[in-house]
């Protein structure tokens, strides 16, 4: 299959822009600060082609490879952040995209549109352009695509609240938005739609059958910020309302709608259920009792659920159709040692598009022709990468001071010897309602290929690991989540694996603030601490997202119930800048975007501020036009390169 094999070297060419090739050990610091060269891959329906999203930040480019032919199509997208692909039938793909518009001196607003793309790699239009109004959303989620022989795309817009009717829906009169959602209809040859379905003040989602009609409508109440989920049998009739939560967070137990049997499905006590729509039968669904961490895949053609994906250390799925179930296993076997996800498939099976990876192993994504019995390589995320030796990493748990059992991923430098007491990087993630994976992190390995151990513990509140170790955090911001760390520490070093007197702790986002809670909160515990768009002032959080959402949004109670924002005074004290005195021998990074808008960079100023005024040790990097997620190869770099030269000064491995 040499014709196949060629098109996708050649697509990884264009994609990476370099020569995959072994590299001298360590690797430089831009082999893991580039963008991944691979972002998506997808296959269209009739399995004929395939559309990869990568190249570099500075030029995104969509491809578009045809199996068994030559050429290669490019498109050139320039610099802007490429987000994911999808096919709108054989001949249409869409491309969403996002950027950046500044509005004064200190707001910026992320924009994410879907640009029409043909299989020549031609540009086409943009959906909903001719829209005014639908122009001022800041996203555009796609609700699903129709079947037949001109596929339509169902995507939301907004109108005017005059122009709609709300006589289904007599709690719309009493609350006072000018502008609503609107489910539309989207021609993907003109980028132009016609409404399909009027929301009303609290609609925040849809979920449509393979004809465009709505068959799910989610509401969340702008008063009491109630969670609702309205349905229309069979896609006919009013919106009734099937399904009701008892508080904001109940919207998390909604995992998606069916059209394959017309039903919701539902985390229900201790496992997921589906719930008819036409009389609210519910049935058990799958093998999910006692799990804390659930993700649903499904089959894009035919919208039924097809696999339940559990699992604390890596991902385990019990495949609800077997002949999916078998491709995976397979394509398992094959790439073993690695996380193997489908990633889709064509209408008719035969051909199926994977990701690859694991911590020391970078993505790389596949196609697999069940026919021909052949896999094929599409592209590495991490080219430069490719043969480089990387730390190893193991899942290991140990005991928090309460008794609590808390997770973590512990990565050592490549050829570490058993008791060598190394260094330590404590790492927590970001969120912090999220969680670490068993995938590949450019941070922890170029941190482990400079020589040190590197901890990423999964603290209480951690997504994934159950409510009750999820609820455990509520309020806990600048207590035990913290101290979960420190417990993380003492275990390693009774263990004789690091050295309990050189640790740092690094961190993103949340991430952030914890490395910066460590440097003020908690005693002389690090010897130096580097925050990445990390909080400083929980006060001030509060403000800002109140800014931006409004001070009544349920976001808000949810947040002020997470920061334990009872009092000034427990804020305060949760607050890195109310105690930067403590961290007169904690040298401190700061890294922070000038364009982040999910932290503004006001937080990392004021810190800055306050440690300058104290003369503590500190160095405060700008990364010029960056945002919150680190999108540029070259900012990414600049993060890598910064936390390597304050690492070899506060910890030199040696």
């Amino acid at each position: 299959m040499a014709s196949v094999r060629g098109v996708f070297w050649a697509a990884a060419a264009v994609l990476c822009g370099v020569a995959a090739g072994a590299q001298a050990a360590p690797p430089p610091a831009s082999a893991f600060g580039r963008v991944p060269a691979v972002v998506d891959a997808e296959i269209s329906p009739n399995g004929q082609r395939i559309a990869i999203l990568g190249g570099t930040s500075e030029q995104r480019v969509i491809s578009i490879a045809t199996i068994d032919q030559p050429g290669l199509p490019v498109l050139q997208l320039g610099a802007v952040e490429g987000v994911d692909l999808r096919w709108a039938g054989d001949d249409h793909v869409l491309a969403r995209i996002a950027f950046w518009e500044r509005e004064g001196p200190k707001i910026s607003y992320r924009f994410e549109r879907n640009v029409v793309v043909t299989p020549e790699a031609k540009p086409v239009t943009r959906l909903l352009e001719n829209d005014t109004l639908s122009r001022a959303l800041v996203g555009q989620p796609v609700f699903g695509i129709t079947d037949g022989a001109k596929p339509q795309v169902m995507v939301m817009g907004l109108i005017e609240r005059g122009a709609m009717s709300n006589s289904w829906d007599t709690r719309i009169k009493r609350k006072d938005f000018g502008i609503v959602a609107a489910l539309w209809m989207a021609d993907p040859e003109t980028g132009k739609g016609v409404i399909v379905d009027r929301g009303g003040p609290d609609t925040v989602s849809w979920s449509v059958d393979s004809t465009g009609q709505p068959r799910v409508r989610l509401e969340i109440d702008q008063l009491n910020h109630d969670f609702s989920i309205f349905g229309r049998p069979g896609g006919k009739g009013q919106w009734q309302e099937v399904w009701k939560g008892d508080s904001f967070k109940s919207r998390r137990d909604y995992y998606g709608y069916s059209q394959a049997n017309d039903s919701i499905y539902l985390w229900k006590g201790e496992g997921l259920v589906a719930r008819r729509l036409a009389d609210g039968v519910e049935t058990p669904v799958g093998q999910t009792a006692g799990h804390g961490s659930l993700q649903l895949s499904w089959d894009q053609h035919t919208d039924a659920l097809v696999g339940l994906s559990t699992g604390a250390e890596r991902a385990s799925t019990e495949w609800l159709d077997p002949e999916i179930g078998a491709a995976h296993g397979l394509l398992t076997r094959a790439l073993k040692g690695r996380d193997v996800v489908l990633w889709g498939w064509s209408r008719d099976r035969t051909r199926f598009i994977a990701r690859a990876a694991a911590p020391s192993s970078p993505g790389a994504w596949y196609l697999y022709d069940k026919a021909r019995k052949e896999i094929s390589p599409i592209g590495e995320e991490y080219p430069e990468l490719k043969g480089a030796t990387l730390g190893t990493t193991r899942w290991i748990t140990y005991k928090a001071r309460d008794g609590l059992e808390i997770p973590a991923y512990l990565t050592l430098p490549p050829g570490a010897q058993a008791g060598a007491k190394l260094p330590l990087i404590v790492y927590p993630h970001g969120g912090p309602r999220a969680r670490d994976t068993f995938d590949f992190d450019f941070i922890a390995q170029f941190l482990a290929t400079r020589g040190y151990a590197v901890l990423q513990p999964q603290f209480r509140g951690s997504w994934g690991f159950g409510a009750a170790f999820e609820a455990a955090g509520t309020g806990e911001w600048g207590g035990k989540m913290q101290t979960d760390l420190l417990d993380g520490i003492a275990a390693l070093a009774k263990s004789g694996e690091i050295d309990s007197s050189r640790v740092c702790i690094v961190g993103a986002s949340f991430g952030g603030y914890s490395a910066l809670a460590g440097a003020t909160l908690q005693d002389r515990a690090y010897r130096c601490a580097a925050s990445i768009a990390g909080m400083s002032d929980l006060g001030l959080l509060l403000v800002e997202e109140a800014r931006r959402y409004g001070r009544d949004a349920g976001l808000m109670d949810e947040l002020r119930e997470e920061v334990g924002a009872a009092s000034t005074a427990k804020l305060d004290a949760s607050s890195p800048l109310r105690h930067a005195a403590a961290a007169v021998r904690t040298p401190i990074l700061l890294i922070h975007g000038d364009q982040d808008t999910v932290v503004p960079i006001e937080q990392s100023e004021l810190m800055a501020a306050k440690l300058k005024d104290l003369n503590i040790p500190h160095e405060f990097i700008v990364l010029q036009n960056e945002n919150h997620y680190l999108t540029r190869s070259a900012t990414r770099t600049q993060t890598l390169e910064a936390l390597e030269r304050f690492l070899a000064k506060n910890l030199p491995v040696n």
